[in-house]
């Protein structure tokens, strides 16, 4: 009988992408997907270590699946925590078979005895995650990773320490990559810790670690792409990356949707954040968006109660979510995070304080929200059918945004015209065109 694997994957999708390929590379190895962690020979967790939560979350996993291995199965973490934290988890957990940061091969651990403790962080064989193929997509979209690290040096952010610079992958890898998914993928969704600079790095001088000057090779690949896919999604995106080529790229593709990361809008507060810009330059470049495409859809994200965070720079982003009316929007305490800029800040913002302003903010974006989606009643809009009932249009990005519910008869993994019917919250209720009411194309 063929050994099996359990993996289980936390945190963003740049994750999901890599606990992919680690799939395959199991299955390349002959093993089998189990059915459930009782049933497995290998158990891979890949963490995550964004913050603190997201680090509290992967030991919650880590321990649960500890609990529920078979006798003899053999437990593995790798990821983002197993990469940042490695010495310090395989101390805490020595309960664990393996602990390996990014690429460390799992099934090491099937080839013979437990590794001794001295060799518990990842001195195992290592794979090119970025390059490693990939298994057919499971559904009708798929998550493309275009690069690994990042160049810049947020006051918050942590990453570059443990992902190290950004390495962009070439057209051709990733236009062969897609290939491998299959022809059923409908919509890729382009992922990276910078996605505007994607590219940059393979242009600008060896090992310079900045930015090279001139045209953004992402433009170039986002017009590869959508000749090859009728969807071609972005995700997290430096405002001050996105140019007029980038935006002429993005709604010349047919899917206007733009995930910008914000962080912020007091122009002050993202200064000590190490990030350029403000409230007034972010409502220019919502202007240059919606002039070209005016129902453009937007997402960003922001962090609350960063050290030195006032009154005065709450009440700034509060004013700006009234005029920038963002389709979606999400909010996420600070987490301080050893080695970054931010760690060592004065005026930390009290608990309390931050839950307080946390609250004020969701609930004036979910009046937003719910007044943009009340907006679509009667849009024509082109669904990708996801699963049985369920579909998204080019506003919703897959498993962060809100869903269409459409008829469960509609085929999955087609793009259907429908009808906007009814709104509620974050979801839209729609029929197709030939059931709908009479309604005039507004967009895809």
């Amino acid at each position: 009988m063929a050994r099996r694997y359990w993996l289980e994957t936390l945190g963003c999708p740049k994750n999901q992408v890599d606990s992919e390929k680690l799939a395959g590379a199991l299955r390349a190895d002959g093993l089998e997907a189990a059915g459930r962690p009782e049933d497995a020979d290998l158990l891979v967790v890949n963490t995550c270590a964004f913050v603190e939560a997201a680090r509290a979350e992967s030991i919650e996993a880590i321990l649960a699946l500890c609990e529920r291995r078979r006798p003899g199965g053999k437990l593995v973490v790798t990821g983002c925590l197993a990469e940042r934290a490695g010495a310090e988890l395989a101390r805490a957990l020595p309960e664990v078979d393996l602990v390996g940061g990014f690429g460390v091969a799992p099934q090491v651990v099937l080839e013979g005895p437990r590794p001794r403790r001295r060799l518990a962080v990842a001195s195992t064989p290592r794979m090119d995650l970025l390059e490693l193929p990939r298994p057919p997509a499971a559904g009708p979209w798929a998550y493309l990773k275009v690069a690994e690290g990042c160049d810049r040096r947020c006051g918050f952010c942590a990453i570059p320490s443990f992902r190290g610079p950004q390495r962009s992958r070439s057209p051709e890898a990733l236009l062969a990559e897609l290939e491998s998914l299959g022809p059923a993928v409908r919509e890729v969704v382009l992922v990276a810790q910078d996605l505007a600079s994607y590219g940059l790095d393979r242009r600008g001088p060896a090992g310079s670690g900045r930015l090279a000057a001139g045209p953004r090779p992402l433009v170039g690949l986002v017009e590869a792409l959508a000749a090859l896919v009728p969807r071609v999604r972005l995700l997290y995106l430096y405002p001050s990356s996105v140019d007029q080529a980038l935006i002429d790229a993005v709604v010349g593709s047919g899917l206007p949707y733009f995930d910008l990361s914000l962080q912020h809008a007091s122009a002050r507060l993202l200064r000590t954040m190490r990030r350029p810009g403000g409230a007034r330059q972010f409502l220019a470049l919502l202007d240059r968006i919606r002039a070209l495409a005016p129902e453009a859809a937007v997402r960003s994200s922001f962090v609350v109660g960063y050290p030195g965070e006032t009154e005065e720079d709450h009440d700034a982003l509060l004013a700006f979510l009234e005029e920038a009316q963002l389709d979606w929007a999400g909010f996420f305490p600070f987490s301080k995070e050893e080695g970054t800029y931010a760690a060592s800040l004065p005026d930390p913002v009290p608990e309390a304080l931050v839950a307080e302003r946390l609250g004020e903010l969701s609930a004036l974006q979910a009046e937003i929200t719910e007044d943009r989606q009340r907006r679509q009643v009667g849009r024509v809009l082109e669904v990708l059918v996801d699963q049985p009932g369920q579909a998204r249009s080019y506003r919703e990005a897959p498993e962060i945004d809100g869903v269409i519910r459409v008829p469960p008869e509609l085929p999955v993994g087609q793009l259907v015209p429908v009808v906007v019917t009814g709104a509620a919250g974050p979801e839209l209720f729609a029929v197709p065109l030939a059931d709908g009411p009479d309604a005039t194309r507004a967009g895809r």
